[in-house]
């Protein structure tokens, strides 16, 4: 199948449930005869970006690197699915300049549920001051005032919130839904 890719942007706060989410997509969109990329911050942090910090200039171009890789793949009828926090408006507007067909979804999870999900103790230490520019405690975090998708995970899974993700992009034209099986001729 030939597609032109499209980028879908999840942005969030740590432990809101992007990189889960993601993970639920990609099945789902191949199971549609789509090539997927899921381009986990976490993951290219310790690749691609792991030359960088974390102040501001530091994660501008961290989202700078994710949205050259992001462009090159859709441009080639991928659909990478982008994780990252990305916290500052600019650099996710950016993106969206640079990669043109660009879905921001917003996953909007309350801090005090990110904290309590936060499987590496980042929240933690931000709090007892061992971990400075931590976003959402000392250094902001940027919510989409317009994303084209905003995801509540308190009230629904990971699976839910995909399957969101999935009739959106059916509603926007961007994939088609599945084909239903035909029917067996007797």
């Amino acid at each position: 199948m030939t597609h032109h890719g499209f980028c879908l942007w999840l942005t969030g706060l740590p432990s809101a449930g992007k990189t889960t989410i993601g993970r639920a997509l990609v099945p789902k969109l191949q199971a549609r005869g789509w090539n997927v990329e899921l381009l986990d911050g976490d993951e290219i942090r310790m690749g691609l970006s792991s030359d960088l910090g974390f102040d501001r200039k530091a994660r501008e171009m961290h989202a700078a690197r994710v949205t050259y890789v992001a462009k090159v793949l859709a441009r080639n009828g991928v659909i990478p699915i982008v994780t990252l926090i990305s916290p500052y408006a600019t650099s996710r507007a950016k993106a969206r300049a640079d990669i043109g067909q660009f879905i921001e979804v917003y996953i909007t999870t309350p801090l005090n549920v990110c904290e309590e999900r936060d499987v590496k103790g980042l929240y933690k230490k931000a709090r007892e001051g061992k971990i400075k520019e931590m976003t959402g405690i000392d250094d902001p975090y940027e919510a989409p005032e317009n994303p084209e998708i905003r995801i509540e995970t308190v009230t629904q899974s990971a699976e839910q919130a995909a399957d969101q993700i999935l009739a959106d992009l059916e509603r926007r034209g961007l994939i088609t839904p599945p084909e239903k099986p035909r029917a067996q001729a007797h």
